[in-house]
C-alpha cells in the first residue's frame, strides 16, 4: 500500500463512521455504540485487554487484529464526541518536541 494511502485510511474511516452515526442503530453497529456510551467504553476495555494479552504473548497477528479493533473503537469515540483526526494529530505533533517524562510531569500539574 502506498504511504499516502496509509495516511489517508484513518480519515476515510472517520468519514464513513461519521456517516454511520446518522444511521439507525438497528442497521449500524457504529450508531449503536455511539448511542450506548457504556457499551462503547466496555468494548474499548475488552479490545485493550485483548491487545495487551496478545502483546505479552508476542502474538504478532493477534496484535495486528486487536490493534485494528481498538483503533475502530477509538474512532467511534472521536465521532461520538465530535473530535476530528486533525485534533489528535495536532496533540501528537505537540508532544514530539517534549520527552515522554516531561510530558507526564506536565499532566500532573494540570
Amino acid at each position: 500500500m502506498k504511504e499516502q494511502m496509509k495516511e489517508q485510511i484513518i480519515k476515510e474511516l472517520f468519514t464513513i463512521l461519521t456517516q454511520r452515526k446518522k444511521t439507525s442503530e438497528k442497521k449500524s453497529y457504529t450508531s449503536h455504540l455511539i448511542k450506548n456510551p457504556e457499551l462503547l467504553a466496555k468494548k474499548i476495555g475488552e479490545e485493550s485487554s485483548e491487545l495487551i494479552i496478545d502483546s505479552v504473548k508476542k502474538n504478532k497477528q493477534g496484535v495486528i487484529k486487536e490493534s485494528a479493533d481498538l483503533i475502530y473503537h477509538i474512532l467511534v469515540v472521536w465521532v461520538s464526541l465530535g473530535i476530528t483526526p486533525d485534533e489528535i494529530w495536532n496533540e501528537l505533533s505537540s508532544r514530539k518536541v517534549i520527552s515522554g517524562i516531561e510530558e507526564k510531569k506536565n499532566r500532573a500539574v494540570k
